[in-house]
């Protein structure tokens, strides 16, 4: 599996995303520049200029009309992906850490840190995309309870019924998306949570944290399913459609790099059965930590994002989809057999 090597950010990155079609791939950096580019050759389409800090994070509507972007500049912005024109900003009193829409763009949510004495929070604000100016008052603001860490991630579940967080003493909570109640809350993590990622129908989600380990968990029951165990940091995990695969990305923390041979800072993208939690593959390539995983929404490739400045653009060989377990196959076989039979 030869990746295409995207190179259009000078510093580290932060979060590379798929659109709902996966024909385009979103990546922003610590260097204050969006990169768009073409998912099938990893040519750049353009860029989304107008931040003057790092980005944290980007999202885009179902529709790839629009885009939303959070930055340590204080501020969220709403661009139009097709000319790269930032229509409206959207100014907070601390960096943003995060930023998503729900399933039809109607409601943004914006985290943000926890610094000079401002409490990190969770806001939800509404968009109408029939109007460049959006309204400033946001419909919720959710503050973390004493008890738990600063908000470090969150995301939609299913019907947007939900905003999930992970906070940074490796807590989750499920929270009531209308009211702002925190529902539930557990421990999964012994250390911060570092990335939040939903399966294509948003009922369960894996989380990673640099406590070496990803967690599978039910958004209803919010029960532990499986655990992955890494032995290195873990920046980012995602769920993969089609094959019932887990893909981890991590490694040795940044700042000790330059005293650890690439190879034994394991900055690969590892593989894991879902169910079986074997570690199947492993994908090297990078110079430094792995920081952030995109899944292809059809399941045909994946992108990875590195300390290293470098966006990897992978698309699955034909053994990656033939890969199967002899319960699987017999499995498979079975269900066969049992429509042939029917017919």
């Amino acid at each position: 599996m030869r990746p295409i090597l995207l190179k259009g950010h000078e510093r580290p990155l932060s979060q590379v995303k798929f659109n709902k079609d996966g024909d385009l791939l979103f990546s922003v950096s610590k260097d204050s520049v969006a990169s768009i580019w073409y998912s099938s050759n990893g040519e750049r389409l353009g860029t989304l200029n107008g931040h003057s800090g790092a980005i944290s994070a980007i999202d885009i509507d179902p529709t790839t009309t629009f885009a939303v972007t959070g930055s340590a500049d204080f501020s969220a912005k709403l661009w139009k992906v097709e000319t790269g024109e930032c229509i409206f900003t959207w100014n907070t009193v601390t960096p943003v850490r995060g930023v998503e829409f729900n399933k039809d763009a109607s409601n943004v949510l914006v985290v943000t840190a926890e610094v000079m004495g401002h409490p990190g929070t969770i806001s939800i604000y509404p968009v109408d995309f029939t109007k460049e100016e959006q309204s400033t008052e946001p419909l919720l603001v959710i503050k973390r309870q004493p008890e738990l860490g600063v908000f470090t991630v969150a995301g939609w579940s299913y019907g947007d019924k939900y905003i999930i967080a992970g906070h940074n003493d490796g807590s989750i909570s499920k929270i009531d998306a209308e009211t702002g109640e925190f529902v539930e809350t557990a421990k999964y993590h012994e250390g911060i949570v570092t990335d939040l990622q939903f399966s294509p129908d948003r009922t369960y989600f894996i989380t990673s944290s640099k406590d070496q380990s990803a967690v599978l968990v039910d958004v209803l029951e919010f029960k532990l399913l499986k655990q992955y165990q890494a032995k290195a940091p873990v920046n980012s995990a995602v769920i993969t459609p089609v094959k019932d695969y887990i893909i981890l990305g991590g490694g040795q923390d940044a700042k000790d790099v330059t005293t650890t041979k690439s190879a034994d800072g394991k900055f690969e993208s590892k593989i894991f059965h879902k169910i079986f939690k074997d570690e199947i593959g492993r994908i090297k390539g990078h110079f430094g930590p792995i920081n952030t995983i995109a899944i292809h929404p059809k399941g045909t490739g994946f992108a990875s994002g590195g300390e290293d400045g470098y966006v990897r653009l992978h698309h699955f060989d034909q053994p990656y989809f033939d890969f199967q377990y002899d319960v699987e196959k017999t499995a498979a076989a079975t269900s066969k057999a049992s429509l042939q039979t029917a017919s």
